[in-house]
């Protein structure tokens, strides 16, 4: 079938509105109308990776209705509500049968957009096309693996249930799952994004006395203080306060959730953290080549400094997405609030430059609205 899908072509373009061809569900697989998809960085990230495979249709953050499943598909029915997860989960492999679901072997291709069967859904201009995470939802329909769906309430609003399968369980989960907050601990976050601001919900719930932010971009701080954060606009701001609120010990957790991770921000963050405390690394670059973790071992050994690298917030998606949609529709966790503006497909390139700019927190494509 023909369908409208926003493409990367090739390095150094952007995203662009095509029309492309989609193949019908093979054996295991399932045909999702895609209902909305929120706007995270790590498809700029692929935008920005000269290594990254192209072409590649965007849009892992997202929420959608089945319309066909194909053969050997029985926990899945047409007209079921679902959540994409970007790690599909085989729940039979090491990772996923210890709870660690977020390692799945079948994660393994998602940076290609190639299917687990080693072939292409989306193909247009002569050639393959890849679908990110092996999803590609920056598309009006999209064919993926059932081991990508995640089966929701249909009652729940599929706008704010298309951000679980991203930004919020990996902002949540590196506060809870991975830093493990504790109640009275003081908690700094740096960047409040999609993901930080969940960081920020996850280490209140889990008690956190205070929580310092860091964000240079005003908008942005002001979302963080209405979450009962302090916010600061630099470093040495922040890292002043959090002196003052641990007699100059240092953050028990820092949890660094920024667009674009450098070296620089590494060390910030080393540094806030105290001795014994957690530094959870979330954010990312834009490339796999860029050394961006360099920090004085001598200072990790001597004050037994913890430095914990987290995907999705050492979330399960099948157990965690429905849990966070509870802890929603319970008033215990803010989701429409996080979606700051709402953009059609031919504007998802204007959406990351309001990312860019900060002027938005999660922006969200509205594909087939409700």
């Amino acid at each position: 079938m023909k369908v409208q899908a926003s493409v990367l072509w090739e390095f150094g373009d952007n995203w662009h509105p095509s029309t492309i061809d989609l193949d019908d569900p093979g054996p295991e697989e399932v045909l999702v109308r895609v209902a909305y998809a929120g706007l995270c960085h790590s498809d700029e990230h692929t935008r920005r990776d000269p290594d990254a495979r192209k072409p590649m249709i965007g849009g892992h953050e997202a929420s959608g209705i089945v319309e066909q499943v194909g053969s050997g598909v029985e926990d899945i029915e047409v007209g079921d509500h679902v959540v994409f997860s970007f790690i599909p989960t085989c729940r039979k492999c090491r990772w996923c049968v210890s709870g660690q679901s977020y390692l799945c072997d079948l994660g393994a291709t998602i940076a290609t957009g190639v299917m687990p069967d080693g072939t292409f859904r989306f193909h247009g201009r002569g050639e393959d096309i890849g679908g990110l995470a092996m999803l590609g939802t920056f598309a009006e329909r999209t064919v993926v693996s059932k081991n990508s769906c995640v089966k929701i309430d249909p009652t729940i609003p599929l706008d704010v249930a298309a951000l679980v399968g991203c930004g919020v369980p990996t902002g949540w989960g590196s506060a809870v799952n991975v830093a493990q907050v504790r109640p009275g601990e003081v908690v700094m976050v740096y960047g409040i994004g999609g993901i930080g601001a969940n960081a920020v919900q996850g280490a209140f719930h889990c008690g956190a006395s205070h929580v310092i932010a860091v964000e240079p971009k005003p908008f942005r701080r002001e979302f963080a203080e209405s979450l009962g954060a302090e916010a600061y606009a630099t470093h040495d701001k922040a890292l002043a306060r959090v002196a003052e609120l641990t007699n100059g010990q240092g953050a028990d957790a820092v949890i660094e959730t920024v667009g674009v991770l450098t070296a620089e921000i590494t060390a910030q963050c080393f540094e806030s953290t105290r001795k014994a405390g957690r530094l959870v690394l979330a954010g990312m670059a834009d490339s796999f080549s860029d050394l961006n973790v360099q920090l004085p071992g001598q200072f990790l050994s001597l004050y037994a400094k913890q430095v914990l690298g987290t995907l999705y917030g050492g979330c399960n998606a099948h157990v965690d997405i429905p849990k966070l949609l509870d802890l929603y529709r319970n008033g215990q966790l803010k989701l429409d609030e996080l979606i700051t503006r709402r953009y059609t497909l031919d504007q998802i390139a204007q959406g990351y430059q309001d990312m860019a700019d900060g002027t938005i927190l999660r922006g969200v494509v509205e594909i087939n609205p409700e």
